[in-house]
């Protein structure tokens, strides 16, 4: 009995373990599909409610025009993308850009998440993609970072060397962290890995390891 029991409990675990993450992963793209659908749904917003919406309109909308809805949204962006490259395009964006400035408290809402989106899509393509070890909390003890920024003219003044800008993830979650400003010597070492295969220790606490290199 005790053999079908323990037998029952592997079999199950085991299928936990491969089920699990796919439904981990479905559930979170029908979440954010709903998400993003109760901003893109707006843009339907001329056409009759009887025609997109359940219950003669007084419904949520039918699947598939929010899934017309998403795609009029990325169509709209790319469209805005193709813009911003023609002269007359980057004056209206930028005119866009400082009526929002002015608006009071919307204005450092939209600073500081233009500030976010500019470090992440800027032209530094070094960011986030060199991984270094860095000796921190104390020394003799490393820890594993991305480089954010080579560029900390005030800080390398101040201390008489050059900085560099390293993110240190945490776990289980390493999309939270914190920066830290660390001198350009000896203290930070390029390892070869990339951000890809560096992803799976962060958020395992390490259980997990990078594939190594040939």
């Amino acid at each position: 009995m005790k053999s079908n029991w323990a037998r029952w409990q592997a079999n199950f675990f085991t299928g936990l373990a491969v089920v699990l993450p796919a439904v981990i992963s479905i559930a979170v793209l029908v979440w954010l599909f709903g998400t993003v659908s109760n901003i893109t749904d707006m843009l339907l917003v001329f056409l009759p409610h009887t025609l997109t919406h359940t219950n003669a309109g007084n419904g949520p909308m039918r699947w598939y025009w929010s899934l017309v809805a998403l795609v009029v949204a990325v169509l709209l962006i790319s469209v805005i993308g193709r813009l911003t490259r023609n002269y007359l395009g980057k004056k209206l964006i930028q005119v866009v850009d400082e009526t929002l400035l002015r608006i009071p408290l919307l204005n450092k809402i939209y600073g500081a998440l233009k500030q976010i989106n500019e470090a992440f899509t800027s032209s530094n393509k070094t960011a986030f993609k060199q991984v270094v070890l860095v000796e921190y909390p104390c020394a003799g003890k490393f820890s594993v970072g991305f480089v954010t920024s080579e560029e900390h003219a005030e800080a390398s003044a101040r201390l008489g060397e050059k900085v560099v800008g390293v993110f240190i993830p945490t776990t289980p979650n390493p999309t939270s962290g914190f920066i830290i400003l660390v001198p350009a010597g000896g203290r930070v070492r390029a390892v070869a890995l990339v951000l890809w295969t560096n992803a799976p220790p962060a958020s395992s606490c390490g259980r997990v390891r990078s594939p190594r290199r040939a």
